[in-house]
């Protein structure tokens, strides 16, 4: 499996997500992490030129819907929306419903244990979907709510 992760936007804190690569790769996933600030676009055709199984973009900057909708509108222009999309990081959990119903199909907040996200992406494989599956880790407030101001964990 092949999963292109990124940070979309101009977070600039990327730990979380590289905790993501490093426990997806030691499940056997291979990782293309493109690093800090993609644009949507650029996401797309990374996923699109890697024959990825799965997106993952990590957001702590509250703009997760705007990026979410321009990433499926890159996959739906590219022909590859059949990817799935899957979001982490600061998410409040009344955004969730936005965000499936714009066909992302796993949202995993803060605290999120690592070993949840790792088997649900690894669920995702594109070759296999079950459309009507969509995993979504609940968001833990209490970690929201004390969270450093770089995102914490994120």
């Amino acid at each position: 499996m092949r999963v292109v992760l990124a940070k979309p936007g101009l977070d600039g804190h990327d730990r979380g997500v590289k905790v993501v690569a490093m426990a997806l790769r030691d499940a056997g996933a291979e990782v293309i992490y493109l690093g800090l600030r993609q644009t949507p676009a650029q996401i797309v055709a990374a996923a699109q030129a890697e024959d990825a199984d799965v997106i993952g973009i990590s957001v702590l900057s509250g703009v997760h819907l705007p990026l979410a909708r321009q990433i499926r509108e890159a996959q739906q222009a590219a022909g590859v929306d059949d990817i799935p999309l899957v979001v982490g990081g600061t998410i409040p959990a009344q955004d969730v419903p936005a965000l499936t119903g714009l066909g992302v199909r796993a949202v995993y907040g803060v605290g999120t244990p690592i070993e949840d996200v790792v088997a649900g992406v690894l669920a995702l494989d594109h070759g296999a979907l079950d459309h009507a599956a969509l995993h979504h880790a609940p968001v833990d407030h209490a970690l929201l709510d004390h969270a450093a101001p770089d995102g914490g964990g994120q």
